[in-house]
């Protein structure tokens, strides 16, 4: 099984993740948008933070989980490589997912493209093919 795809996009990235589950969805996705960074191979997953998220939505739960680990790699200045996603649903939707990795380094690893953000633009999930994706454009 495909875990997730880069999209063409003009001037940023597109991201597609895929999963049995909306749960592995969501780390996929997180995984997608990490590579864009960094590469994963040389990403130790050391250390675990936790995550939390929450939206009206999947689509938009989606782009907020990504968000927040940005936020979370500009505070702890860590990238990640490894993710575990619990969706409930309770007025809304709450995720509550860890991230793990290692505090970032440049003589350690492959450092790509940064991403400032996920956006709504170009938001959108299905199934295909007995698997969900969803996707979302980076702004890099």
């Amino acid at each position: 099984m495909k875990e997730f795809e880069l999209l063409d996009h003009e001037a940023d990235v597109g991201i597609r993740s895929w999963g049995k589950t909306i749960e592995e969805a969501f780390e996929n996705g997180a995984r997608a948008m990490f590579s864009v960074m960094v590469n994963l191979d040389g990403v130790t997953p050391r250390e675990e933070i936790k995550v939390e998220a929450a939206a009206e939505d999947y689509e938009s739960l989606f782009v907020q989980w990504l968000n927040e680990l940005l936020a979370q790699r500009d505070i702890t200045e860590m990238i990640f490589s490894d993710f575990t996603v619990h969706i409930k649903k309770r007025e809304g939707l709450h995720l509550s997912g860890t991230a793990r990795g290692e505090y970032l380094s440049q003589e350690k690893h492959e450092i790509k493209t940064e991403v400032k953000a996920a956006t709504y633009f170009g938001l959108k999930s299905g199934k295909k093919d007995e698997l969900l994706f969803f996707q979302c454009v980076l702004d890099i």
